[in-house]
């Protein structure tokens, strides 16, 4: 993913996951572009402050949201905030909250402008716990769009069961088995066997995996 510097050069920007639960983020903007972030990003346990005039009548209905019904002011910017999103639809306004941002180091997206972003919202693939991020680098949001329905088919149907299953098997197993090489080799047939059928492994397919792997380490 890169994103163009004021040069026009290329900087290459790293993928990164962050835990957003219980974290506070402010969003600038509060009609069709601001809802469409708004909407994604509750998804992920964060608060969002939405600073606008006026707002759309949806807003008032998703939880999560904190709304302040008048014009974004500097004072807005908290040290507290894991990131801004500037979606005013006024690019004058955003650049200059962007640049606000900026100063204070605080993360801030704006919405259809990379070049002036510190960081870029994927077109997300998710099943249950497994998320896949895509990104062009801002260069063409229909080929991640495209891309993000071509993973979407190739997934398996029940892959999110599965790894919140393996997740579950993963606490359990370290408890029990002390050996890191005798771990990696369980852990690793937990999912194939698992894709393979299907479906989470019941408790004696387990046992025969494990026993299979102590044996393969041991010999």
């Amino acid at each position: 993913m890169v994103i163009q510097s004021k040069e026009g050069e290329s900087m290459a920007l790293f993928p990164l996951f962050i835990n957003l639960e219980g974290r506070t983020g402010l969003v600038v903007g509060g009609g069709r572009t601001a809802l469409e972030k708004i909407k994604r990003l509750l998804d992920y346990g964060v608060t969002l402050r939405v600073t606008a005039p006026e707002t759309l009548p949806e807003l008032d209905t998703l939880p999560g949201v904190e709304l302040m019904r008048r014009p974004f002011a500097e004072e807005d910017l908290e040290d507290s905030l894991v990131f801004v999103v500037a979606a005013t639809d006024c690019m004058k306004t955003d650049r200059e909250i962007a640049e606000l941002c900026k100063a204070r180091r605080i993360p801030v997206n704006v919405v259809d402008a990379p070049e002036y972003s510190t960081f870029l919202f994927p077109a997300l693939v998710r099943r249950g716990p497994l998320t896949i991020g895509i990104s062009t680098g801002g260069a063409s949001p229909s080929a991640a769009i495209h891309l993000k329905q071509e993973i979407d088919s190739f997934l398996p149907e029940h892959i999110g069961e599965i790894i919140d299953w393996l997740r579950q098997q993963r606490r359990l197993i370290k408890g029990q088995i002390s050996s890191g090489a005798i771990r990696k080799k369980v852990f690793q047939r937990l999912f194939t066997e698992s894709l393979n059928k299907k479906r989470p492994l019941t408790q004696e397919e387990i046992r025969v995996l494990v026993m299979a792997a102590e044996r393969e380490v041991t010999e």
